[in-house]
């Protein structure tokens, strides 16, 4: 089993923390669109398990990942599988067909930087999300479970070392903050 240790944070500085990871690694630029899947009762949400389908860059990769519950409830780092798929559109078809619904699709814009720390390979993005404010730094690595704690330690440092405080650590999921604002934009425009 692989886990991806992952840590996630709000950016207070979006320019300082780009510039700093720039120095660290060359930047890539992509755009992701995420559509997530669970059954009619929610039973994969429910028990901290993600099925989604990521295209990236207007298809030039699209990949199925399923994620099981965290393991470390203080990152939310969880186990992770990931695989290519040559056709999102028939992978949509055959999640439909097993009995999934599609539960949310949103957009990530995202600067990436692959980062060598540590003996360790990182992957550090910049993202923001249009229908969120502000812009959020998670740096991840994927790793073999008894490695987790000590991965999570260097990637602390790392987002320390660009500009990020411990206290802008998040575990909020993408997915329940654009839930949550969709909710509040449609209540407002229920007042009007």
């Amino acid at each position: 089993m692989r886990i991806e240790a992952e840590l996630k944070a709000v950016v207070r500085d979006p320019a300082g923390v780009r510039a700093a990871l720039r120095e660290r690694a060359p930047e890539t630029a992509n755009v992701y669109r995420d559509v997530y899947y669970d059954t009619p009762d929610r039973r994969y949400s429910r028990s901290g398990r993600e099925i989604r389908v990521r295209v990236v860059d207007e298809g030039a990769v699209s990949l199925l990942t399923f994620k099981e519950p965290s393991v470390d409830p203080a990152s939310g780092s969880k186990p992770e599988y990931e695989t290519g798929v040559e056709d999102p559109v028939a992978m949509e078809a055959v999640l439909r067909g097993l009995g999934l619904e599609e539960v949310i699709r949103y957009e990530k814009k995202c600067r990436n930087y692959r980062i060598s720390e540590s003996g360790l390979s990182l992957l550090a993005t910049l993202v923001t999300v249009p229908e969120l404010d502000g812009t959020f730094l998670e740096v991840e690595a994927v790793v073999e479970p008894d490695a987790v704690p000590g991965v999570l330690r260097v990637i602390g440092q790392v987002m320390a070392e660009v500009g990020i405080d411990r206290g802008d650590l998040t575990t909020e999921l993408y997915t329940e903050a654009v839930r949550r604002a969709r909710s509040t934009r449609l209540g407002e425009h229920g007042r009007t």
